[in-house]
């Protein structure tokens, strides 16, 4: 879902010059590698690296065209209203973190590092009762928009410019962490040289700046 709003945009201004219409379907990570692993036609699959890397290894999309087009680091938000958090340093953060009265992240990359740094902290076990889970497709930001929770973490991208959210800051920089979206041919696809184009698009400087504004910068 992180990348979403920006390939919305993206795909925009590639039919503008190519005059190409790309059908752009969004969901989860998780159930999108479900889906294609079922079989669900696509031309382009953009993941994380990781997601897409798997699904090439097992025959779903043609490995030799990856693209890397995008990373997106880690950021916390509030409710709307709330005095944000001290996220100077990883300190500040973990105290943060003990002190809210619910916290919630996704089930994709950043909230698979998050579990690992909690892990690492030695706080995981502790805080598990107050974790809540979103439901696949449910952006974070929306339980924390609703009162939900009271401190979230996602993707930058996902938090931008939405209403009754405030974001309090990236995680500092000595513990952010980057994940990086690729995108690659389905085996299956039927629509091979326009799916080559778009992803040489996506990948290219000129999407620099529209990267930037939906909180991402290149990979």
């Amino acid at each position: 879902m992180a990348p979403r709003a920006l390939l919305h945009a993206a795909a925009a201004d590639f039919h503008r010059t190519h005059r190409t219409r790309i059908d752009l379907r969004a969901a989860g990570g998780v159930e999108v590698a479900r889906r294609i692993e079922a079989g669900e036609a696509a031309d382009v699959v953009v993941l994380s690296r990781d997601d897409i890397d798997k699904l090439a290894a097992a025959g779903h999309l043609a490995g030799a065209t990856r693209r890397d087009l995008m990373s997106s680091g880690i950021a916390a938000a509030v409710r709307a209203g709330t005095v944000p958090p001290d996220l100077s340093d990883e300190a500040a953060l973990r105290q943060a973190v003990l002190q809210a009265r619910s916290i919630s992240y996704s089930t994709g990359p950043s909230g698979r590092y998050l579990e690992s740094l909690f892990g690492r902290w030695g706080i995981l076990e502790e805080l598990r009762a107050r974790i809540v889970v979103p439901a696949p497709g449910t952006p974070v930001a929306s339980l924390v928009s609703s009162g939900a929770v009271a401190l979230g973490f996602q993707q930058l991208s996902e938090m931008l410019d939405l209403p009754g959210v405030e974001v309090a800051g990236p995680l500092p920089a000595a513990i952010q962490h980057l994940t990086i979206f690729s995108g690659a041919l389905s085996t299956a696809s039927l629509e091979a040289k326009a799916a080559e184009e778009f992803l040489g698009f996506l990948a290219s400087s000129e999407l620099g700046p529209l990267k930037q504004r939906f909180g991402m910068t290149g990979a």
